[in-house]
């Protein structure tokens, strides 16, 4: 079931290893067959150096196993919650990079401060919320996807494809798995140049021109960066 879909999320847990954005088991990829109403996502807690395509879970939109012998990724409620409210998306991660953690851990959004944070990004990325004594100890998961979704209440997710949760870590997406983990390398670069640049000059702000510049160059129907 869905096998060209479960080497699709299979690749894009390697390529987060491969782009450094985890280590151990820190992380987890998912992609969704809307046609279908299943999704496909990382086992919890398996190595990468033993991972397998076979191991990837299939489940429903009601978070059921379909298929698979082993345990969803403990952050699937997360991923199911997400393709649920963003209707337009293919896939999602989610990681413990550096750089972007550290802005989650300090409870601060990624300010939009140059070109390259705006060729992907069309305003600054947002942080949430902290969770209270209800979602952090009823259905936890699910609820951190919540958060995500009122965190971006007048803000289009395809516009601004990723997340800080607040204490917790960085969330990517995209119209599909590959280009969520794109997202999420782009996060993880522009955290750390605004990491720098922030402490060169704490007061700087970026041209507002320059920010719709970049994005609609890359993005929208008079787009021409690219062949």
């Amino acid at each position: 079931m869905l096998e060209a879909l479960k080497e699709e999320v299979f690749k894009a847990n390697l390529d987060l290893v491969k782009h450094g954005l985890v280590i151990f088991t820190w992380g987890n990829a998912s992609a969704i067959d809307r046609g279908k109403g299943l999704f496909v996502i990382k086992p919890s807690g398996v190595d990468y150096d033993v991972m397998k395509p076979s191991d990837m879970v299939v489940c429903d939109m009601d978070g059921k196993v379909v298929e698979g012998t082993l345990k969803p990724s403990s952050d699937m409620p997360t991923h199911l919650y997400l393709y649920k409210h963003f209707e337009d998306i293919g896939g999602v991660v989610h990681t413990h990079s550096t750089y972007a953690t550290a802005w989650a851990q300090a409870g601060v959004g990624i300010p939009n401060i140059g070109t390259t944070h705006a060729d992907y990004f069309a305003q600054d990325i947002p942080c949430t919320r902290q969770m209270n004594e209800e979602e952090v100890f009823g259905e936890y998961e699910r609820d951190t996807g919540k958060v995500i979704v009122e965190r971006f209440e007048g803000i289009k997710p395809i516009e601004v494809p990723g997340v800080l949760v607040h204490n917790h870590g960085p969330f990517s997406w995209g119209e599909d798995v590959h280009n969520a983990v794109h997202n999420a390398v782009v996060m993880e670069q522009v955290a750390i140049m605004a990491s720098i640049s922030l402490s060169v000059n704490p007061a700087l702000k970026m041209n507002p021109l320059l920010i719709k510049k970049h994005y609609e160059r890359k993005h929208g129907k008079n787009a021409y960066y690219g062949q």
